[in-house]
């Protein structure tokens, strides 16, 4: 397969996709109006015909990978199939149209399908009440933390400190330096969980919070999270809980149940909208009673002539986000979750789970296997044992592309070394895992008995392996040896 040219490239003199009239007003100098310093000094521009642009581009999205192509495997993001139901739901005109400011008698629609996406949101995870502002995972966790500070200012309490376990996700101590707290790491038992001693001996009344991911990074349900919960309370500190992975327990297991105090809720992982390439994304934060009152504001409230924004909420974090929400992001989950109900819910954890574990048991024995346990919804694999042949698990992840398949998570979380994090979510078929299962058999053959051709993987990329680390450095694109 040969490389795409640039438009560059494949500009030639002469050539236009455009057609405008004679102009009919006085020319302008763009330096004159703007400033010399805003116009480009080079400012040629590629030369194309319509057709040839439209080749182009569409060659490109051709050699991309994502999911409606093959399978995509990338644990710790839950890169699901996105149903085309919520493509078309998100674009109906009535959606598309609005205007994020518009006055609250012209969006009494939008704000229903809100009010009600968020009671399903309580509904599935126990808590009391919920914000949908919160634009993404990471700024959801953000929000999450600042409401705990808040909350222990209100209080008067000066708790500095904020717990997280070594497997945590890296938005976890960010979001808690972010917010003006100290972050303490928690070390994972040789099973892989917290450890509730260790709780013990580090929680005092400096402690804010603890943040936890259950299931944790290694795909592993924290079996004694009813009683971490109960240490953290008996030391007035709260419990949060990152929602990435909602996905391994959906309509089987409630968050607030187990003693939660808040969490946040991954729209675009749980409830398939598209997140690849980093966006767009959701992140609502659902909490208990106690931490109500210190929601973003404004909150959608349901009164007698119709759907209301409260703004009178004097202990409120304020604001983080300019509008109410990733409003078409909202959309597309509330159509997945009115699509599927109750019992489809349920079924998406039960088949997310299957999936996890038939991978597992498939490729056990063949690459290390650090933490034995039944998974959830994602399973780590180890490629320690490829390295006596001089393999990385870079190279397991290159050499996948050529079997049309991309690569899971490497190298996290980073309490594995060489790790592999393999999540297949719920929506492949057997036929999907057998093909990923059979390439990663295959891999691990060639490193035992010819290494090279993975050291040298990808070959049938229209690109071959990029120095990425030096690539991180060089930023200049005209750069040639």
């Amino acid at each position: 397969m040969k490389p795409e040219k640039s438009l560059f490239e494949l500009s030639c003199p002469g050539r236009r996709a455009w057609s405008l009239p004679e102009l009919d007003v006085p020319a302008v100098d763009p330096a004159a109006v703007f400033g010399s310093n805003m116009v480009r000094a080079d400012n040629r521009l590629p030369e194309l015909s319509e057709i040839d642009i439209i080749r182009h581009f569409t060659r490109l999205s051709t050699l991309n990978h994502h999911v409606d192509k093959g399978f995509y495997p990338l644990g710790s993001c839950t890169m699901k199939y996105n149903p085309k139901v919520n493509e078309l739901t998100c674009r109906l005109p009535g959606f598309t149209s609005l205007h994020p400011y518009g006055p609250e008698t012209l969006i009494q629609g939008a704000l229903q399908l809100m009010f009600e996406l968020g009671e399903f949101l309580k509904e599935i995870t126990g808590f009391d009440a919920v914000t949908l502002q919160p634009a993404a995972g990471a700024h959801g966790e953000l929000t999450g933390i600042m409401m705990v500070r808040r909350y222990f200012e209100k209080k008067g309490e000066n708790r500095n400190l904020v717990l997280v376990p070594d497997s945590a996700h890296g938005t976890n101590p960010a979001s808690v330096v972010l917010s003006g707290f100290q972050a303490v790491q928690i070390k994972s038992t040789d099973q892989g969980l917290i450890d509730p001693q260790e709780l013990m001996r580090t929680c005092n009344n400096s402690v804010a919070c603890l943040m936890v991911t259950n299931p944790n990074t290694l795909g592993l349900f924290e079996s004694e999270i009813k009683r971490i919960c109960e240490i953290m309370h008996e030391q007035g500190a709260l419990v949060y809980l990152d929602g990435a992975n909602l996905n391994a327990y959906l309509g089987i297991h409630r968050p607030a149940d187990a003693g939660f105090d808040l969490m946040h809720i991954n729209l675009h992982k749980t409830f398939s909208t598209p997140h690849g390439g980093g966006g767009p994304g959701a992140g609502p934060v659902a909490v208990k009673k106690h931490l109500e009152p210190f929601l973003p504001r404004p909150v959608i409230v349901k009164g007698e002539n119709g759907y209301r924004l409260e703004y009178d909420r004097p202990d409120s974090i304020g604001r983080v986000l300019g509008s109410l929400g990733q409003f078409l992001v909202l959309v597309r989950a509330y159509t997945y979750i009115r699509m599927l109900g109750a019992d489809g819910l349920k079924r998406v954890a039960e088949c997310a789970v299957l999936n996890a574990n038939y991978i597992r048991r498939e490729l056990e024995g063949i690459y290390e296997l650090p933490y034995a346990r039944r998974s959830l919804h994602e399973v780590v694999f180890s490629g320690n044992n490829l390295k006596q042949h001089g393999v990385r698990t870079l190279d397991v992840a290159k050499r996948l592309l050529d079997f049309g398949l991309h690569a899971p998570t490497v190298y996290f979380p980073l309490i594995v070394p060489e790790a592999l994090m393999i999540e297949p979510t719920e929506t492949e078929s057997k036929e999907s895992l057998d093909e990923f299962v059979q390439a990663m058999k295959q891999i691990a053959e060639e490193a035992r008995t010819q290494p090279e051709i993975l050291h040298n993987a990808p070959h049938s990329t229209p690109v071959r392996r990029l120095d990425e680390a030096r690539a991180s450095r060089l930023l200049d694109v005209n750069y040639q040896e």
